[in-house]
């Protein structure tokens, strides 16, 4: 097996023990390991391979401005602009096949940065102690990151955290070993969804994409699988994007914690990648299922998918403001945008005679995103539901005349 290189990421001055045991594991697998200090006022037992002086220096500035600053976050976010310029610049010259961070929320904060600035594929392992914490916003998180939780780890070794750190070191070597990065040779198209029992589109458009040349990544439309589109729509990773389901934008006008933040809808319009839209369940404002659901929605119509999940049914009223932040969001888009709006409904929950069907609500959300929309936006209305062939006939369409007149580059 072909070794890889680890890069190891923390303060070297506090965390020597646990880093030169991540280290010691890694080694003890087989592999390499680069190591990189971002500490600021004290110095490692041992020199690193990348010290905290290069880091700096790296982002434009000095260890002792980190000092002077006397501000402990400004002084992290001086390390965290060295060490992603740093980590960025190392892995395009080849320098290593995976990255391993250790900290606490200071160094959790750094990492985060860290692992954005490196390309979907490369390995991004954060130990952290505030693992899976509300204090993790999703826009900080790179669409493959991964975090596992630095348990009984504040002060020192022991058998508790030498259990989370293993598992980490063995997980961040295993992982570039076997990772499969993205096919550059190929276009992508990204497209996003919920399961198909809500829609159901990705059932024909996929198949006839692939056997256009095309290769197809679905994302689930739920928070983090939006957040994970937008990143990487805005690295303009796309040939083109069929982003049907929009519903993560309503969530977050609405105030639902099941969010992909305040850019939904706008990066692949910043990128310049030609963007084919739809409002799949423009009208369903997603909880969490098991936290007590707000008084404001105590008379709304409610479907309860799981344990985990509640859909809340928009008012008529409501739908608008849901039309205007669509409109408000693709205004913004460089590239070409086509919208499909399907008379009949944009979810299968939403038809004639289903649980949530709500005619008012279409009706309203349709007449004023249509009064709203930018010049700049090409709308097809069509007389038909989102999950009917019809709907991803237009898809097609839509796409295949791009291809034909040079709007979509291979």
């Amino acid at each position: 097996m072909t070794d890889k290189t680890i890069l190891v990421i923390g303060t070297y001055d506090t965390k020597d023990d646990e880093l030169d045991f991540l280290a010691g594991v890694i080694r003890a697998q087989g592999g390499r390991v680069l190591t990189m200090d971002v500490s600021v006022l004290g110095d490692p037992s041992q020199p690193t391979d990348l010290s905290k002086h290069q880091v700096a220096q790296e982002g434009g500035g000095t260890i002792q401005t980190a000092i002077d600053s006397g501000d402990e976050n400004l002084a992290m976010q001086i390390m965290a602009k060295g060490a992603s310029q740093l980590a960025a610049r190392l892995h395009r010259e080849g320098r290593f096949d995976g990255m391993i961070a250790l900290g606490g929320t200071m160094g959790t904060d750094l990492a985060l940065d860290v692992a954005s600035a490196l390309p979907l594929g490369v390995p991004k392992y954060i130990v952290s102690t505030v693992a899976f914490s509300p204090l993790i916003p999703a826009e900080r998180l790179a669409a493959d990151t991964q975090m596992i939780l630095w348990a009984g780890g504040l002060y020192g070794l022991n058998s508790v955290c030498k259990a989370s750190l293993s598992q980490a070191a063995g997980a961040v070597l295993g992982a570039a070993r076997a990772v499969q990065g993205p096919n550059p040779d190929k276009p992508l198209i990204g497209m996003t969804s919920l399961g198909t029992s809500a829609l159901k589109y990705v059932v024909p458009l996929k198949p006839a994409l692939e056997a256009r040349g095309f290769e197809v990544a679905v994302f689930h439309a739920t928070g983090m699988g939006g957040r994970a589109f937008e990143n990487l729509a805005g690295q303009g990773a796309f040939a083109c994007v069929f982003d049907f389901c929009t519903q993560e934008l309503g969530n977050h006008v609405n105030g639902s914690n099941i969010s992909a933040g305040a850019d939904r809808l706008t990066n692949a319009g910043a990128s310049g990648t030609p963007q084919i839209v739809a409002p799949g369940c423009y009208d369903l404002v997603d909880v969490v299922g098991w936290q007590p659901i707000e008084g404001k929605w105590d008379q709304h119509l409610k479907h309860e998918h799981n344990r985990l999940l509640t859909s809340i049914v928009l008012e008529a009223a409501e739908t608008k403001r849901v039309a205007r932040a669509h409109c408000d969001q693709l205004a913004k888009a460089k590239g070409p945008v086509a919208m499909i709006l399907p008379d009949l409904g944009l979810g299968e929950w939403d038809r004639e005679g289903a649980d949530l069907h709500n005619p008012q609500g279409l009706a309203a959300f349709l007449a004023e995103l249509q009064a709203q929309l930018p010049e700049t936006v090409d709308a097809h209305r069509i007389p038909h539901h989102i999950n009917d062939a019809a709907f991803a006939e237009k898809a097609l369409e839509i796409f295949d005349g791009w291809r034909a007149n040079g709007t979509i580059k291979v």
